[in-house]
């Protein structure tokens, strides 16, 4: 027995010893030992930019040559497509813009078809879609279809299903809408800034067979952040120094978010898609809502859950329903109370009203 506690004693020692961090001659721990083979912990913005040249894109302004303000004041509208042989063929275009996001705020966005969010596609189970897009932007870019199934050489991903869409070609999405839901598409080229600068959009599929029940109103609100910085724009991450200091619903910050009016008893469905990089607990007043669905996929009644605040964290979908019993104005924003602010001035940022009338 004292011979295997002895074994035992003597190789955690050597495992402790062999995991042990080197110090140097002083007895201080070493710093950024580039040859030592180990990975190294997340470095800073600054340091990111000196000792690694391929990620310092996403430090630089967003930019692009001879940006012109967007002609469209308004993102997420559906988009209209023609038939060909049974097949609704939708197209989008990339190219940067010049976009409000408040009264004399404005950013540089990369787009689809020139509006933030991009324009929603919304199609039926079963349907045929071909979206063709052309990439003026001045680098390349793929779409991915959120949460869609696709086949595999549909998926948008760079280096995998498909060669990125360089400036000035042409690519073609094929598929088949298969399962109805709240969905989205989005850039899959150096996403952390393409689609922190504005290529996200709404994609809805429809039951084949109609609701028994449809809500009045039915919105789709794609929730966001952007980072300003002495009038430029920078992809706003969750790091030291790229932090957002604006947060859009929509493309818009409070109080040039819209206001959603219904009329007392309406029943009101709200799809909350989170496509930026941080999460949003966004908070009703005035009226419990129940949630519908989670991810494009449907809850069961039984276990549909009855809340006044529903996290939505990065690349969920929540479709919330309500009845509007109150009258008044009733707000809906994040509980993140950063997150309703215009560079740190409140109110604003995400925030909207839900004006229910008689």
């Amino acid at each position: 027995m004292k011979k295997i506690l002895f074994f035992i004693i003597t190789t955690l020692a050597l495992i402790l010893s062999a995991c042990a961090p080197a110090t140097t001659s002083n007895g201080d721990m070493p710093m950024n030992n580039h040859n030592s083979g180990m990975a190294e912990g997340t470095p800073t913005p600054g340091s990111m930019m000196m000792d690694n040249p391929e990620a310092a894109h996403m430090m630089q302004p967003i930019t692009a040559p001879n940006v012109q303000p967007a002609t469209e004041a308004e993102g997420g509208l559906p988009l209209e497509y023609r038939l060909e042989d049974g097949v609704k063929v939708f197209e989008l275009t990339t190219k940067a813009v010049q976009w409000e996001i408040l009264d004399g705020v404005t950013v540089t966005a990369f787009t689809y078809n020139g509006t933030v969010p991009g324009p929603m596609i919304r199609v039926t189970e079963g349907d045929q879609v071909r979206i063709i897009v052309k990439n003026e932007l001045p680098d390349p870019t793929t779409i991915h279809w959120h949460g869609v199934e696709v086949p595999n050489a549909m998926d948008g991903v760079p280096g995998v299903t498909q060669d990125p869409i360089e400036p000035g070609e042409t690519f073609t999405y094929e598929f088949t809408a298969k399962r109805a839901g709240t969905f989205m598409y989005h850039s899959h080229y150096k996403g952390d800034v393409q689609v922190g600068a504005g290529l996200y959009a709404p994609f809805i599929i429809d039951p084949k067979e109609p609701l028994a029940n449809p809500p009045a109103v039915d919105k789709t609100l794609m929730i966001s952040e952007w980072r300003i910085t002495d009038g430029r724009t920078y992809a706003a991450m969750p790091m030291s120094g790229m932090e957002p200091n604006y947060f859009t619903i929509n493309g818009k910050s409070f109080p040039a978010t819209e206001t959603i009016t219904v009329k007392k008893g309406d029943l009101v469905r709200l799809r909350f898609i989170a496509i930026g990089q941080f999460i949003h607990p966004m908070h009703l007043h005035g009226v419990p809502f129940k949630i519908v669905a989670t991810d494009g996929h449907p809850v069961p009644e039984a276990a549909q859950l009855t809340k006044d605040t529903v996290s939505v964290a990065p690349g969920e979908r929540y479709d919330i329903e309500f009845v509007a019993t109150e009258t008044g104005q009733w707000m809906l924003h994040c509980h993140i109370l950063h997150h309703t602010t215009n560079d740190n001035v409140e109110p604003g940022g995400l925030m909207l009203m839900i004006n229910i009338v008689d």
